[in-house]
């Protein structure tokens, strides 16, 4: 019973978490296209079978909430065949029809910041990039030094403790190269080791040291949100680019379901820990769809692209099939990745 009770936890917490990005996702899309003089259809919450729907006769347009919470659609006139429509998508400038493609994952984004905005003010002191302590047995003591003031990890420069506890997580499962300012000078110290950890199947870099605070200020609050954001983003690029290149097997993927275990475990610790990690499914969601891979609103952008230069569009039956092929393949890869995930729940 408990475990029924779990799950239904999760679900609900799963269409709630969910909800809202995809509202906000496709609210960028409809906004953005009215906003170009675009004619849209339908807006839809969910995809399937129609719970309700009701109808605008002002902007004769349908608003609908779906049965499955898996998705959303804006449906614009012209979107994705011939119109004589002066107001249909295929009409407007090149221009504007990017920034309606592109409206939807750039509010995910937005989203993720002001989400991260907030968990950077409810929490205490904010981490700097200053060495404070070591921990007990810390590898890298052999090189850092407390005092030592963190410019680089493995070339990439970081901001703020945070970044700093990615990078090393990321990259420092091997000895990588970090820059540091100490007694005012700058110095470059090779093959820093620290300590690893590892999580399904995948070795990580472990922080082995604590950081000096900052007081908390307007400035460090927006100091903090702005590196905590561009760390969310790479992290998710990092993510993939692991993906492609092997590093991360499917143990470490989740989809729907392992997400929905995610969230609610987190909304059962604290509302910060919810809220962090909505941030960073939002943002998540907002890259992978800015993704240039068919049937995604990368891909469809880069068709833009390719029709801006051209000066023409692309066929549309060409252009259809190329969006049915990798809608195929990503509801294929999510089909499969949920599978893994319930199998892994009932363990």
């Amino acid at each position: 019973m408990v475990g029924f009770l779990n799950i239904l936890f999760y679900a609900l917490i799963m269409i709630l978490v969910f909800g809202v990005m995809i509202f906000i996702h496709e609210a960028g899309h409809f906004f953005t296209a009215r906003a170009c003089g675009i004619s849209v259809k339908e807006f839809a919450i969910g995809m399937g079978p129609k719970i309700f729907s009701w109808n605008s006769k002002k902007y004769e347009t349908r608003y609908a909430l779906r049965l499955l919470p898996i998705g959303g659609f804006v449906s614009m006139e012209g979107e994705d065949e011939d119109s004589e429509d002066e107001n249909a998508f295929c009409n407007k400038p090149v221009w504007k029809r990017m920034l309606v493609v592109a409206a939807g994952p750039f509010m995910n984004i937005v989203l993720g910041i002001l989400l991260t905005f907030i968990v950077v003010l409810a929490q205490g002191p904010l981490g700097s990039t200053v060495v404070a302590q070591f921990n007990e047995n810390a590898a890298s003591s052999e090189k850092l030094a407390e005092g030592d003031e963190i410019i680089k990890v493995d070339g990439t420069y970081v901001f703020s403790g945070n970044e700093v506890m990615y990078e090393i997580m990321n990259q420092g499962y091997e000895p990588i190269d970090v820059v540091v300012k100490r007694d005012g000078e700058k110095i470059t110290l090779e093959d820093v080791r620290f300590g690893t950890l590892t999580e399904d199947g995948v070795v990580f870099g472990d922080m082995d040291f604590k950081v000096l605070q900052e007081k908390k200020t307007f400035g460090t609050v927006l100091k903090q949100t702005a590196t905590r954001s561009i760390s969310s983003v790479k992290m998710i690029y990092d993510s993939i680019i692991g993906m492609v290149t092997g590093r991360f097997g499917l143990d470490a993927v989740s989809g729907p379901v392992g997400v929905a275990e995610t969230v609610g475990e987190a909304a059962k610790t604290n509302f910060v820990s919810f809220i962090y990690i909505g941030a960073i499914l939002t943002m998540n969601l907002g890259v992978f769809n800015f993704i240039p891979f068919p049937a995604l609103d990368g891909g469809r952008f880069i068709l833009l692209c390719v029709e801006g230069i051209r000066g023409k569009p692309l066929n549309k039956k060409i252009e259809g099939y190329i969006n049915f092929a990798g809608l195929i393949i990503l509801f294929g890869l999510m089909i499969l990745v949920t599978c893994k995930d319930i199998f892994k729940l009932f363990g």
